[in-house]
Parts: C-alpha cells; structure tokens; sequence
C-alpha cells in the first residue's frame, strides 16, 4: 500500500512475503532509519545507534553495546541482577495482596525492566512504584519522553514547518533531555573521581567499560557519545518489555483457562515453596508460547521504520529514493491468510507450529530482522518469561472489582510502542497450598 503525507510518499508492507523481501533482499537498501522531528533534539539522530543510517559508525556503536551489554556472556554476568528485579516485583505484588488492591502492572514491570537497565549500567535503582521517592521523576522523564517520540508530528508531513516546531514537540523533548543528560553526567563524573581516587580500576558494570573506551580513544567516542548510547538504552529497552507483560497478562486475565493451564504448568516444574529461575523457563514451553502469541497479537514496535536509500523494486513495484518503508507487524500478526482464528488468544497454536521470534519466520518478526533488528531481542527474551512465569507462579490473580473478562477494555494506543489504552490493574491473591486445595 502506498500513501503521501504532503510531500512525504510511505509504502506501507502488510504480509510476510513482503517483508522477507524488505528486510531480507533488499537489506542493504532499506537499512536507513525514519524519524520524526522531536529526535533531532539534542542531535539525537546523529549520535543514535537507533537511529543513524546503516554505516561504519553505526556498526562501531552497535559493536560497543553488542559486546559491554548484550553478549551472551554479558546477559549471563547480570543474571542476579535480573533475578534480584524481579524478586524485588514480586515482594511489591506481596504487599498489594496483603492488602488486597490492584497493583498497575504495566508501572511495576516498567520500574522492574528500568532498574534492570539502571543497574546494568550503573549499579543503582534509577525508578520506583512509588511516586514519592525522587527517583521517579527519572523515570517519569524518560517515560514521557516515549510519548513525546511516539507522537504525529506536523513538521514530518510538511518539512517547511518543521523549523516552527508549531505543537512544541521538539523543545519538550530537548527539555527532558537536558534532564537525563544532567542525571548521566553526574553518574560519570563521580565515577570518574572514584577510578582516579583507586590505584586499581575494575570494570563493574556498562559505565565503567564505556570509560575505559573513552580513555583509550576519546576521538572516536566521546562522554557526549556516552549519554546518547545511555538515553538509547533507557528509551529501548524498558517501554517494550512492560508493555508486552501487560498485555501478556492482560489477555490472561481475559482468558482465565490460559493462565490456570500456564499456573498449572510452572507450579508442576517449579514446586510447592520454589522460586522461579531463569534455568527453568525452557522447561515451560506453554508459557513460552504465551510469550509468542502477546507478541503475535500486540508486537511492541507496531510498525518497523526504514527508509530506502536508492531505488529499488518490491513486489513488482518501484519505489523511489528517500521514501518511507513500514512494516506492519499489527497487521501481519492478524492476517487470517498466516494465522486461523487470528483475533482469539491462543497460545496453544505455538505449540503445534515451531515458529521463531528471531528474524528467521517473517510470519512473526516482533523485534525486526536484518541488520536493524532489534540488539536487545536477547535482553527482552530473557526478561519478560522470567517475570511472568514469577507472577503467575506467586500469585493467582483477578481483575478490579466492577472489571469482568467479558468486558475488559482492550482497545489500543499507537506510538513508538503499543500500549493498552486504559491501563490493565490488576489484584494479586495468595496462592492455595497443597494442604489447602
């Protein structure tokens, strides 16, 4: 499908043949990024490994994340920091069962998967559930910084306005920015004054790497380069993760026969009085396929972004230079042609069809493919599984009261992510013992 916004033209890519072609053939030319106006604050969109074209400096930056975070032996080296997060979740989910309310599940899995970022990177809790600490106008930043990235943006359909920035976008943007960056910048200098304070230094977590990297070659990565990596991490790598739990348990919560199925199956491996680890989570493939089919039916990312840096053909069709290519993940995970029954949750279809998340089966690509996927995929498939089967394993759970399965609100909010658009509250209960059952 094919459509012009002003002097913008957009093909829009509906079906996985389509995108096999886009983001597997055509790679190469369809490996650029589009963007709207609010990421050149700060001259984001230069610095960007989200966001800067396909090139030796992108795969330079790509390569600096890849191997202080995102390696396989990175993600195993903040395995307790995972653990400890969400540990610290369930204890929360505790107190609101003690007290019998509704807990706001995509707040409390955002804060978990943000302090698994802050920690990873600087050995600290940056968020909280709790409104009143000062932590939360960090994470009340960034969050709101997601909102303003996700917005439609009047300058990225007529490029003459843009320079009048007429709904403020950009300067709220440039504002939140100058408050992380503050906040970054103040993580680096006193870890600065730390190393120059010991006569032995010893990398701890991301920072102190990326430090070491700046110290052995400062043209090619500067502190500046530092703070845009860290705001990238921050703004990827937490939204996604909580908005795919709260769907996860969302959808549920509408289908309560799927979570007593998924209970029964991480009770069964897990015991009576055990805890969750990560080591167990190939174990439960029922769970894993709950993971599939929220992803299926609600993929973060709704639309893939890219930009054709020449000409190329697709389909049969030419598209010229400079247009704008997306990839309709929503549209392509309910497209009755790929998927039977594709409007009901049924995580049962994963376990009769292997299909994998990993760029491979363009049938489901939540986090992208080709050179542009996503580099924290990793990341997400170790965390949201983890968090969920500790939920779901804790806790049985109910809806608010007035709030029945039958009349769930699951309507949808479109951004850089896809949210629910009334948050889902949820009330945990304690679960029944052996004994007691």
């Amino acid at each position: 499908m094919s459509l012009k916004f002003g002097r913008l033209t957009a093909v829009v890519i509906s079906s996985p043949e389509a995108a096999e072609e886009a983001l597997k053939t055509h790679d190469h030319v369809l490996s650029a990024r589009t963007f709207n106006d609010p990421v050149r604050a700060f001259d984001h969109h230069k610095h960007s490994v989200v966001w800067i074209p396909a090139s030796a400096r992108w795969r330079f930056l790509k390569k600096i994340i890849v191997q202080n975070l995102l390696s396989p032996q990175n993600l195993d080296g903040i395995q307790s920091i995972r653990t400890r997060k969400v540990e610290e979740l369930v204890s929360l989910a505790h107190k609101f069962c003690e007290r019998g309310e509704a807990i706001d599940m995509a707040r409390a899995s955002f804060v978990t998967s943000f302090n698994i970022i802050s920690n990873a990177l600087f050995s600290v809790d940056l968020a909280t559930y709790n409104s009143t600490s000062s932590s939360f106008e960090f994470h009340k930043t960034v969050f709101h910084l997601l909102e303003i990235y996700g917005k439609p943006n009047a300058g990225d359909v007529f490029r003459f306005l843009r320079f009048l920035d007429l709904q403020g976008s950009r300067k709220e943007a440039t504002l939140c920015i100058e408050r992380l960056f503050r906040v970054f910048q103040k993580f680096i200098d006193d870890r600065v004054a730390k190393r120059l304070s010991q006569t032995e230094a010893s990398s701890i977590d991301m920072l102190d790497a990326l430090l070491d990297i700046t110290e052995q070659n400062e043209e090619e990565f500067t502190m500046n380069d530092m703070k845009h990596m860290f705001l990238d991490l921050f703004v990827a790598g937490t939204d996604t993760n909580s908005s795919t739990m709260e769907w996860a348990m969302s959808e549920l919560l509408r289908n309560p026969e799927k979570m007593v199925r998924a209970q029964s199956e991480i009770r069964q491996v897990i015991g009576e009085n055990g805890k969750v680890q990560e080591s167990d989570i190939p174990k439960l493939p029922y769970l894993l396929a709950i993971v599939k089919e929220t992803l299926r039916l609600h993929p973060p990312a709704p639309l893939i972004p890219r930009k054709s840096e020449s000409d190329v053909h697709l389909c049969g069709f030419l598209v010229p230079k400079n247009t704008q290519v997306f990839v309709n993940l929503w549209a392509m995970g309910r497209d009755s042609n790929v998927w039977e029954n594709p409007m009901k949750f049924e995580p049962e279809r994963f376990l009769l069809r292997e299909i994998d998340v990993k760029g491979k089966d363009f049938e489901l690509i939540p986090f992208g493919s080709g050179r542009r996927m996503c580099p924290g995929i990793s990341m997400s498939l170790k965390t949201t599984p983890m968090v969920l089967a500790s939920l779901l394993y804790s806790f049985d759970w109910k809806l608010q009261d007035g709030v029945f399965p039958g009349n769930m609100d699951m309507s949808e909010v479109f951004g850089l992510t896809l949210h629910k658009a009334k948050p889902l509250y949820a009330v945990p209960i304690k679960k029944p013992t052996t004994s007691s059952s």
